[in-house]
């Protein structure tokens, strides 16, 4: 066999991806063989696009089975993108020569990969083994000193004198010498025993194919070939092999069809803190090498700087050149050619941190590694779903980003609108690009927060979803019906009716509330249809912010409610301790569902089953107690009556445990704010003052252990914080039989003019007038004006 360029590097190493480009000047080959699936030999070209930005990644995914795949990282730093970039632009063939992706991803296990070198490697590791044998500790330190700082005007960075060629004999006479250890693999490695077929991840396989795709260049286009593989192969493939013992080795192999694209990848991804076999520790770093060969240091405290002052750090001039000293110093007492990343850290610890290691942490994160995300051009193939999202996203201006970043979406916005449509129709279809945040206090039912970050993952549920459609409403769609289907339970189905209105998705709609319908006639539990209505009631009444149309939703949310209040009371006999408290959260749940529901008469029925409850006697303590407080709350039960209630429940007859369990469902027991309401309600906490100051003396002793055992679920702060009420005195509220303070009218009044003037609405729109001789208070006229300028022509239904 000839004897060709056998270019042997590091993955992701600047230092190997300029010395690359400098053998590549000087031997001039016609063709360029990159380690590699071959599959991509077809949309190598579209690495020449200037739309094509690094880092990006070849996607192989199964055809059949889209969430088979596997990733090959490409960096601007990677010497195997030097290698292709340099061969199209000087019209050199380039050709890939790994094992083929479809036999890569028969093998099991391979859902998600990151190439064959991102998951196995070599069986020892050979740059440790080399700085052992250089006297260094510390691999990563060792190959910087001896690779990636070779440049910046110093000898053998390519420039007049040196041999571009040296390094790369160097490494392949080392790893030769390693793979001729008893603990190496022998070079070229061993064919396959014949107790089963192959294993494609195994470095003999795929060296085998390596040897077959080289002699077939040689033969094509002689000795003017130059090969880019990982180090540790080169002495596999410079060794004399029969041709028919590498088929041989090949023979059997699994394999199935595949589909390979261009993919967007993050710098973070291209980390070994993420997982990524082949990974390095600081590709932020590397990049800044191989993008600054000259004045590496400078320029990276520089860059160091700017991001501190843009975190409101007080850095100077003066900082950044104390800093470039220092490192610079390091490295001499170190004895390394150039300051490393280790001293340039140490550096800004010292003097741009000021010794602290939270914001050298932000350096880390930032710079080290690092947000960056490439970008693929619309010529590289792609799914016609992918497409379609693209246009959406450049329609939308909603662009991805590999950093997480908050947005906030104003649905009275036409624009807002479908940046949400399309985030929940992701959603759907697993491509979670985007989630949801909690609402903050300032955000209306027309706003919604979210959290994007695009991760190199989701190309893959992207590929996975386009079975279900070649757009994403389609897919969405598709999908939405797929899953109301295959529901098992009537919460996920009112579930997904809900994202299906959040996604406006009309045509599946009427799919999902047959299935919720059906499934809601058969479901005879009543925690069941509780769980379903409070999703359907939000549909309900907050879908008109979309302008989506809930008639139909609405009216199986009635009939679910109507079932609820019909079998609830019985639901809630016979029940333990656990399962009385999970019937109190549905009680709570349907109580605030019923809040929002708008239908004649429902809130009345609501309150005569809550009547119920808290009336029978042979019901669990909990759910009696939460019914007493939800209709003290609304009014529909008098201070006296409560009070009523509460001696009965608590009485001396009454067993401690169902005493304690009255008290908690009344008081909120362990539910945030339970507590704190019954610190600042003056009914609640004089209602208890009053039963707790009535108990005679000799049951006293017998009440004490339920009262522990009821507030010692209460935090500390908030236990002192009752303690200090009580011994301030006797409650002073309206629960010793007094009446709430009387209505005052005028007062009341003194609110309107404000309010009128924020709504715009006039006098008899507001349901009211002034009274003779009320004003607008100061300002408000001001603020109603600024409120008035900024509110939108159409409000929609969020503002109810």
């Amino acid at each position: 066999m000839n004897a060709p360029a056998l270019l042997g590097v590091r993955h992701h190493g600047p230092g190997s991806a300029r010395a690359v480009r400098a053998a590549l000047e000087r031997l001039r080959p016609r063709a360029v063989l990159v380690e590699g699936p071959p599959e991509a030999d077809k949309i190598v070209h579209c690495a020449a696009d200037e739309g094509m930005r690094p880092p990006v990644a070849l996607l192989a995914h199964a055809a059949d089975d889209p969430g088979r795949a596997a990733f090959w990282p490409f960096a601007a730093f990677s010497p195997e993108w030097t290698a292709i970039r340099w061969a199209l632009a000087h019209d050199a063939e380039v050709r890939f020569i790994d094992l083929p992706a479809a036999h890569t991803l028969a093998a099991p296990g391979t859902a998600g990969r990151d190439g064959p070198d991102g998951a196995a490697g070599p069986p020892a590791d050979p740059l440790a083994m080399l700085a052992g044998a250089a006297g260094h500790d510390d691999p990563e330190r060792w190959w910087e000193d001896a690779v990636e700082h070779r440049g910046a005007g110093r000898p053998g960075d390519g420039g007049p004198g040196d041999d571009p060629l040296g390094p790369f004999r160097a490494v392949a006479e080392a790893m030769a010498a390693l793979r001729s250890l008893p603990e190496g693999e022998p070079p070229g490695g061993e064919a396959p025993g014949d107790g089963g077929p192959p294993n494609p991840r195994d470095d003999a396989v795929r060296e085998a194919h390596m040897r077959l795709r080289l002699r077939e260049a040689l033969k094509e286009f002689g000795e003017e070939v130059a090969v880019v593989c990982g180090a540790w192969h080169v002495p596999a493939l410079a060794v004399r092999r029969p041709v028919a013992a590498d088929r041989r080795t090949l023979k059997g192999l699994p394999k199935v069809r595949t589909e390979i694209s261009w993919v967007p990848w993050t710098h973070r991804r291209l980390a070994r803190s993420s997982g990524y076999g082949a990974g390095i520790t600081s590709p932020g770093w590397y990049a800044h090498l191989f993008a600054a060969p000259d004045h590496p240091v400078e320029r990276w405290m520089t860059t160091v700087a700017r991001l501190l002052r843009e975190e409101g750090r007080p850095v100077s001039s003066a900082h950044v050149i104390e800093s470039v000293r220092l490192a610079e110093t390091l490295a001499a007492l170190r004895g390394r050619p150039l300051p490393g990343l280790t001293e340039t850290t140490d550096a800004v610890r010292a003097v741009l941190c000021d010794g602290s290691d939270v914001p050298l942490d932000l350096v880390r994160d930032r710079l080290v590694i690092g947000d960056d995300l490439g970008e693929v051009p619309d010529t590289a193939p792609a799914t016609p779903l992918q497409r379609d999202l693209t246009r959406l996203q450049r329609a939308l201006r909603l662009k991805p980003e590999a950093g997480p970043r908050e947005k906030e979406l104003d649905l009275r916005k036409d624009t807002d609108t479908e940046r949400s449509r399309l985030l929940h129709r992701l959603r759907l279809l697993d491509v979670d690009w985007g989630t949801p945040l909690a609402s903050r206090a300032r955000l209306g039912t027309f706003r919604e927060a979210w959290r994007l970050s695009w991760q190199p993952e989701l190309a893959v549920r992207l590929a996975e979803a386009g079975v279900w459609g070649t757009t994403v409403e389609a897919a969405a769609t598709a999908r939405a019906e797929a899953a109301a289907r295959e529901a098992d339970t009537l919460a996920g189905l009112t579930t997904l009716a809900e994202r299906c209105l959040l996604a406006a998705l009309p045509a599946a709609l009427p799919v999902v509330l047959d299935a919720l319908a059906d499934r809601a006639a058969l479901d005879t539990d009543v925690g069941h249809l509780a769980e379903a209505l409070p999703a359907l009631v939000r549909s309900v009444r907050y879908g008109d912010v979309r302008r989506t149309d809930t008639e139909a939703l609405d009216d199986v949310a009635a009939g679910l409610a109507d079932r609820i209040f019909v079998g609830l009371p019985a639901a809630c006999a016979g029940l333990d301790r656990d399962a009385a408290r999970g019937m109190r959260g549905h009680v709570d749940a349907v109580h605030r569902a019923v809040a929002l529901l708008e239908r004649p008469g429902v809130g009345d029925r609501w309150t005569a089953v809550l009547t119920v409850l808290a009336e029978r006697e042979h019901l669990p303590g909990e759910v009696r107690g939460r019914a007493a407080r939800l209709l003290l709350d609304e009014g529909a039960l008098t201070a006296d009556r409560a009070a009523r209630l509460l001696g009965r429940a608590l009485s001396p007859a009454v067993a401690p445990a169902d005493a304690a369990a009255w008290i908690e469902g009344f008081t909120g027991g362990t539910e945030p704010g339970g507590g704190l309401l019954l610190l600042h309600d003056e009914r609640l906490f004089g209602l208890i003052d009053a039963w707790l100051t009535g108990v005679p003396a000799d049951a006293f002793t017998d009440v004490l252990p339920l009262l522990r055992r009821t507030f010692s679920d209460y935090a500390p702060a908030l236990r002192r914080a009752l303690g200090e009420r009580v011994r301030n005195g006797p409650a002073t509220g309206p629960a010793r039989g007094t009446t709430a303070p009387a209505w005052d009218p005028e007062r009341a009044a003194a609110v309107l003019p404000t309010m009128r003037l924020l709504l715009g609405l006039d006098d008899e729109e507001c349901g009211m007038r002034l009274p003779p001789g009320a004003q607008h208070p100061p300002g408000a006229r001001e603020m109603a004006e600024a409120g008035a300028s900024a509110r939108p022509a159409s409000t929609g239904g969020g503002t109810r």
